[in-house]
């Protein structure tokens, strides 16, 4: 019977509902029937749902969108327009995705606060406060304004001010970080993986001084170091990685090199979307990120970071140091964030550079965030929150967030469509 309601309370939480806003399943279990022993089944349930729910394009959404990828058949700029619609599955399926992870972490934390003893309920609650700030900052750099769901409803509700859901992230990452210690390994959540995702979130508002305060934090611990990205980018033990998506199960739906790699690689892939020669034309033969970015198959420029192809799964890379450096580097400004770009910049084999102003001090930080985060699911965000995205992928105003689904509209009349859509 124990094995039966397990079982239950794991498919009931990973499952999407129609409407994703309406978070009860009929078939959910509620968490004042689990007891002590059931919390390993539904932090395994938390981690698995985060990860695979939103699907594996939600992973490079922002590459898609970001004028770094385009089709075999089409431009990156004819990739925008064909992503950015109500009726696209891409969108559909991430804001489902969310939702649905959302309502597990929402069931963790309920489970949680039955058994404040339990060592490993304390765990996943900083857990689950940490994916709660997750899945909201995917939520927010893409539609703006978006129901804050403290915890699982039938209502139909409203969508909340991105000040109050900004709010609501930096709140949660407070309560995971104080939760959190040390992980086992990097494939599971930490105070530091809190510390580096509230860096983010403090550079998407423009709290630059915050920032660079928590990125230095996390470069001068001790605790990470620039590495080689073979080590990174192939399973490699390496110091870098704060905090990665391991891919727990076969059914895992983070595959994208299958994505990235053309049916002619050994592995085999879809090659679905490739760099655009502009991109291509970011690396420098001495880069040596080069070899691991960017790979030829048989005269078909693919991105290499994720090597399983059709044969298996790669981690997922949430935060890892060199994006502090970029974080501090930016926050900084021209004058004292220039030596931690270029700090990188040597560590990778390029040559120091010193802008002369600061408006080409932020086209080099974009630039080596490219060079640095391809295929990590940056860009779109990068330019929309520097103000480039006009200027750089020539978005119509309204295409500075996404649209919310149009079923989603359809089905929650409390919900009001992104302008312009």
């Amino acid at each position: 019977m124990k094995k039966y309601i397990i079982a239950m309370i794991v498919l009931a939480l990973c499952n999407a509902c129609a409407n994703q806003l309406e978070q009860y399943s009929f078939t959910a279990i509620s968490p004042d029937g689990v007891d002590i022993r059931d919390i390993p089944a539904v932090r395994n349930g938390m981690y698995n749902s985060v990860q695979n729910d939103p699907t594996v394009r939600s992973f490079i959404l922002f590459d898609m969108l970001g004028g770094t990828l385009q089709t075999n058949s089409g431009t990156s700029r004819d990739l925008i327009n064909a992503t950015l619609s109500p009726l696209n599955a891409t969108i559909g399926s991430s804001w489902n995705g969310y939702f649905s992870a959302l309502y597990q972490v929402n069931n963790m934390l309920a489970v949680a606060e039955h058994f404040p003893e339990a060592e490993l309920a304390f765990l996943s609650r900083g857990e689950a406060h940490y994916f709660r700030a997750y899945i909201y900052f995917c939520l927010a750099t893409r539609w703006g304004d978006v129901p804050i769901l403290r915890s699982n409803t039938m209502e139909r509700i409203s969508r909340d001010p991105i000040a109050n859901v900004w709010a609501f992230i930096e709140e949660e990452l407070d309560a995971a970080a104080t939760l959190l210690g040390t992980a086992s390994s990097y494939y599971y959540v930490s105070r530091d993986a809190a510390i580096a995702l509230k860096a983010r979130v403090l550079l998407s508002q423009g709290k630059k001084q915050q920032a660079a305060d928590l990125a230095e934090r996390l470069i001068t611990s001790g605790a990470y170091r620039l590495d080689a990205f073979e080590r990174i980018f192939r399973s490699g033990a390496n110091t870098e990685i704060i905090f990665a998506f391991e891919n727990r199960t076969e059914e895992s739906s983070i595959n994208i090199s299958d994505l990235f790699y053309t049916y002619g690689h050994p592995n085999r892939g879809q090659g679905s979307y490739k760099p655009t020669a502009e991109t291509i034309a970011l690396f420098a033969d001495e880069d040596n990120r080069k070899a691991i970015s960017l790979i030829n198959i048989a005269g078909t420029e693919c991105i290499n970071k994720y090597p399983s192809g059709q044969t298996g799964r790669d981690p997922f890379i949430v935060s890892r140091i060199a994006e502090m450096y970029l974080i501090s580097a930016e926050a900084q400004g021209r004058s004292l964030g220039v030596e931690r770009l270029n700090e990188l910049r040597r560590f990778r084999g390029l040559a120091d550079i010193f802008p002369v102003s600061d408006e080409d001090y932020l086209t080099a930080i974009l630039t080596e965030r490219k060079r640095e985060l391809l295929g990590e699911n940056f860009m779109y965000h990068d330019l929309v929150r520097t103000g480039r995205a006009q200027e750089e992928l020539f978005l119509l105003d309204h295409q500075h967030v996404l649209p919310i689904p149009g079923r989603e509209l359809q089905l929650n009349p409390n919900l009001v469509p992104n302008p312009g859509y």
